[in-house]
């Protein structure tokens, strides 16, 4: 590997390592004011990229209609006529609403795939893959602790 591509990637990966370390969102709070409003494993979750364990969100099974908003800044981000079953154990949805989330490149995990957060408070929703079911074809693949049902 020549060094330039090897500088070159190892600047990328730092850029996108870090939640937060790019772009500003209308909504902000300090570590502190996150973490008291916050589970140690939603913080982990939606201000450090972590993920939930597979099968362990309620919201997952979840049926009920309603619309799905963010847990950090209760912005609508979903509807449950876009949520269907993709039997990978986190809450499945086909498409956002309108001017509700945001994505960037994540290249952790030694791959490259799309991380899906939250347009107004930048929290970690999750990340979006190309095998989900028409009419997009996307399935975004989020953590339920990121998420509050209002039916």
């Amino acid at each position: 590997m020549q060094r330039r591509t090897l500088l070159t990637s190892m600047i990328a990966l730092a850029g996108t390592s870090a939640f937060g370390a790019t772009g500003t969102f209308e909504i902000t709070r300090t570590e502190a004011e996150w973490r008291a409003m916050l589970t140690e494993l939603e913080y982990a979750v939606m201000r450090q990229d972590k993920t939930e364990r597979p099968f362990s969100s309620p919201l997952d099974k979840e049926t009920r209609a309603g619309t799905y908003h963010c847990k950090g800044c209760d912005l609508p981000l979903y509807s449950s006529e876009q949520k269907y079953d993709s039997g990978t154990g986190w809450p499945s949805f086909w498409d956002a609403l309108a001017n509700a989330v945001g994505t960037r490149p994540d290249n952790s995990l030694f791959m490259r795939r799309t991380e899906v957060h939250c347009r107004r408070c930048g929290s970690h929703l999750g990340h979006i893959f190309n095998d989900g079911p028409q009419p997009t074809g996307k399935r975004h693949c989020l953590n339920g602790v990121s998420l509050v049902l209002k039916a």
